[in-house]
């Protein structure tokens, strides 16, 4: 006859070859099993785990008003394939699917129950990327410059006035302007992206205002436009700034009176559309040299949003690069935990020219290139790689150096200011002062304190 203990030991392999988690609780709601794969998604070991109650361990939306595993224990009946969120170790946010049932003992008596759970992380973030559907949330960013958008965006997006986006290529515009529309009531319907660089101008304005049948020699029957398409949502006219001025003069009308008249059409076309427009351009400027219509400018630039460069809030990077690295991860089906001290270094102290979009595309570059846990110098494209000068290595700089280099650039930024520079690096004014004075750190000549009164 088996020992209990042996017993209990087969039970755990058997549990513990299962990819999915499974706990089993008793009827005082103390968890008497957990096996690897419960721990792995929740953080939770199983030493901490057993004896505790399951709503400590698991922390989920459901826990106080409806629980799985509570109903099954209630009526007897299993649950199956129910979803539900629980928070890790580490504080994020977990979506599972459940399945639970009784547990009974060998007289058939309830003697607690068991719950099997599967991390539907990468499910939900497939799902997400293959559906486009971006929301506020995908937008990474903690800078002071980020956090400021973040803060306007929901009432922007609460609104119907037209938008303008301002920033340089690769910073993310297109990216903002659908966050704009899932955030506004107009997320039912589509979003339409155009780019206006893209196309001749004959071309565009079929494109942007359709046309009918024997418009001109290949148009076989009537198209609608990406205005038409748009109606009920929102169009996106990217690079507003490069299209022609008797494009111009037709897009005003669009925003003045909302109608459309299609190549080829004798009638007009009403639409209820909100437009987000968006350039690299200085329009203002243009405007003033009469090479985009002042009244157009104006009207277009109700609500003016300015994207900053990467370069202008670098404390962002390493949050970018995780990021990116996850994203990587899910698609490709690889486990790269990040990338190295001197790989981050190097990406810190980069100028980025191409913005967010450049940061991707070295990222994915050395993603490819890696084959092992972490990136590191050698998967790094060639220019981003130390150079040789005068026969020695001319290295990044060092984790202390870029901290200098980052207290130095916030401080110089908030005009010495240190309260200010505190909040934006997000550590306490205390900590500031000594890192000020263990790295010798050279104050700006401005004292910012002098502003407060």
């Amino acid at each position: 006859m088996k020992s209990p203990e042996k017993t209990m030991q087969r039970e755990d392999i058997i549990l513990d070859s299962i990819n999915e988690g499974v706990f089993t609780v008793d009827r005082n709601w103390r968890i008497t099993a957990f096996n690897k794969a419960a721990a792995r998604i929740t953080g939770v070991s199983r030493e901490l785990a057993i004896g505790s109650l399951c709503c400590d361990v698991f922390r989920t939306n459901v826990c106080e008003s409806n629980c799985a595993l509570r109903r099954t224990m209630a009526s007897g009946q299993p649950v199956v394939n129910a979803t539900a969120y629980i928070i890790n170790q580490h504080g994020q946010r977990i979506p599972i699917r459940i399945s639970t049932a009784l547990l009974l003992d060998d007289q058939g008596a309830v003697v607690g129950g068991v719950e099997t759970f599967q991390d539907l992380t990468q499910v939900e973030q497939l799902q997400k990327e293959l559906q486009a559907k971006y929301t506020f949330e995908d937008i990474i960013g903690r800078s002071p410059a980020m956090l400021r958008l973040f803060e306007i965006l929901p009432q922007i997006s609460s609104s119907t006035s037209t938008v303008l986006i301002e920033g340089p290529s690769g910073t993310g515009k297109e990216l903002f302007a659908r966050a704009i529309h899932n955030l506004s009531s107009r997320k039912r319907k589509r979003f339409v992206a155009v780019n206006c660089a893209s196309l001749p101008d004959t071309l565009l304005e079929s494109e942007l205002f359709g046309h009918k049948a024997g418009a001109f020699t290949d148009a076989k029957r009537d198209k609608p436009g990406r205005f038409a398409l748009a109606d009920g949502g929102t169009i996106f006219l990217d690079e507003i700034g490069d299209i022609s001025s008797a494009m111009q003069v037709r897009l005003l009308r669009v925003l003045q009176e909302r109608v459309i008249e299609p190549l080829g059409g004798v009638e007009t076309i009403p639409v209820d559309i909100r437009i987000v427009a968006a350039t690299n351009r200085d329009l203002a400027a243009m405007a003033r040299a009469g090479t985009f219509r002042e009244d157009l400018y104006y009207r277009i630039r109700v609500i003016h949003l300015k994207l900053p460069s990467l370069s202008q809030r670098r404390e962002d990077i390493p949050l970018l690069v995780n990021h990116l690295i996850s994203k990587l991860n899910r698609l490709q089906g690889k486990d790269i935990a990040g990338v190295s001290d001197e790989v981050m270094a190097r990406l810190m102290e980069h100028d980025y020219p191409g913005n967010v979009r450049e940061l991707e595309n070295i990222i994915e570059q050395a993603f490819v290139l890696c084959r092992g846990s972490l990136i590191e110098l050698n998967h790094l494209p060639p220019e981003m790689r130390p150079a040789t000068i005068a026969g020695r290595d001319e290295r990044p700089m060092s984790l202390q150096a870029m901290e200098k280099f980052l207290i130095s650039e916030t401080l110089q930024r908030r005009k010495g200011n240190r309260k200010d520079a505190a909040k934006d690096l997000g550590i306490n004014v205390s900590t500031l002062y000594r890192k000020i004075k263990d790295l010798r750190i050279e104050m700006p000549d401005i004292d910012g304190r002098s502003r407060r009164k």
